[in-house]
């Protein structure tokens, strides 16, 4: 696909109401066959570090990673991107918490009644427990986790964020989660780290069969 960043700039813009951007999207998505929803940045991030991984082109094969800014939008992305849109194919990940607000997308779309999470992975949209940063911090487990930190020159901050008094009581795996939110960039710049440092076999399952 050319101009993969142009194109999610132009979608977004259609989504909010954008009629001129609308005739730009359509443009740009000229030999794009592929859009996959995601929640937000850090989650874009994982998928294309994961197809990097597995030297997948998702650009020459005309996927475009496109996140939504949040789940109560996908309705309104799946309209954008189907058979009174741009048709499409369409492929999604989401957390647990926000799955009803992807199935009830799905449904409005036309894609089936009463979906269980089972339907929704039929269709090619993956559920995280909870999030995919616990799913990542799980396939690493902890001590995995902050060898990554510390590659990333992040260790000395990690330690100094666990003795705050709001933290002292967590468990580590939620000090982790909550010490890669605490900075602008820094979920983003951390799901491909994780990803990067997985080992092949344990990928986590939705991010997995999302790419397979």
């Amino acid at each position: 696909m050319r101009e993969p960043d142009r194109f999610r700039a132009a979608v977004h813009a259609w989504a909010a109401g954008g009629a001129d951007a609308a005739t730009v999207a359509r443009e740009l998505a000229g030999d794009l066959s592929t859009v996959v929803l995601v929640e937000g940045l850090s989650d874009q991030c994982a998928v294309e570090t994961l197809a990097e991984r597995r030297d997948r082109d998702l650009a020459g094969e005309g996927v475009c990673v496109v996140p939504i800014g949040g789940a109560m939008s996908v309705a309104r992305y799946l309209r954008l991107f189907g058979a009174q849109g741009l048709a499409l194919t369409v492929r999604g990940l989401c957390d647990e918490a926000e799955e009803s607000f992807f199935r009830r997308g799905l449904e409005q779309a036309g894609f089936g009644t009463d979906l269980s999470r089972s339907a929704m992975e039929a269709l090619g949209f993956h559920v995280c427990v909870t999030d995919l940063e616990d799913e990542l911090i799980r396939a690493l487990g902890s001590a995995g986790v902050e060898r990554v930190i510390d590659a990333e020159r992040d260790l000395a901050k990690f330690r100094v964020f666990q003795n705050q008094p709001a933290q002292r009581g967590r468990t580590i795996e939620r000090q982790l989660r909550r010490f890669m939110g605490t900075m602008s960039g820094r979920k983003a710049r951390y799901a491909r780290a994780l990803v990067r440092a997985l080992d092949p076999g344990a990928i986590p399952r939705p991010l997995d069969r999302l790419l397979t």
